[in-house]
């Protein structure tokens, strides 16, 4: 299959999953979906994400070899779809510890950031929670930081951070 070819011909769910399922677990053919990802054609990037998140969804250790470029990715001024995306595979990515600290101010940053889109709060949030498990002492920031958003914010962000508190109550001290 040629990813650039599949990805301009359709964008549908039907294709999403051929192009899923056609990844597998293959980490060359990962790399050609992140390439094309991280490519300078916004149209290809923005179709590439959809079956990428699911392959990381899917399979995270497909992700641990590119963890740091999507990083860089993500300090670059882009689309926002770059960013929402990229965050939210950082859902579903084991984070190391050398790059934990630098995944946490990212989405610190993200989530206090005025005018930020609510997709990348809300994913900022679940990353913030899930490395909370490892590192509790994040947990009274995540709070403060949706108690912060709380009075301007808008439903998805507010059903997020309800999610987020539940987790914190029940997975960290």
């Amino acid at each position: 299959m040629n990813l650039k070819d599949a990805l301009l011909r359709e964008y549908s769910r039907a294709q999403m999953l051929r192009i899923t399922d056609y990844i597998g677990e293959d980490p060359k053919r990962f790399r050609e979906l992140l390439t094309l990802f991280i490519g300078d054609n916004y149209r290809i990037t923005q179709r590439a994400a959809w079956p990428l998140s699911h392959c990381v969804e899917k399979h995270p250790h497909l992700l641990d070899k590119y963890l740091t470029t999507l990083l860089d990715q993500l300090e670059k001024p882009h689309h926002n779809a770059v960013t929402r995306n990229i965050i939210r595979l950082l859902q579903f990515a084991d984070i190391p510890d050398n790059e934990a600290g630098r995944v946490m101010n990212l989405c610190f940053d993200r989530l206090m950031q005025a005018g930020e889109p609510v997709a990348n709060k809300a994913f900022s949030l679940t990353v913030l929670a899930n490395l909370a498990k490892r590192y509790p002492e994040i947990k009274n920031e995540i709070l403060l930081c949706i108690e912060t958003q709380l009075p301007n914010a808008s439903p998805g962000f507010r059903a997020r951070a309800k999610q987020v508190r539940r987790q914190l109550e029940k997975t960290v001290g």
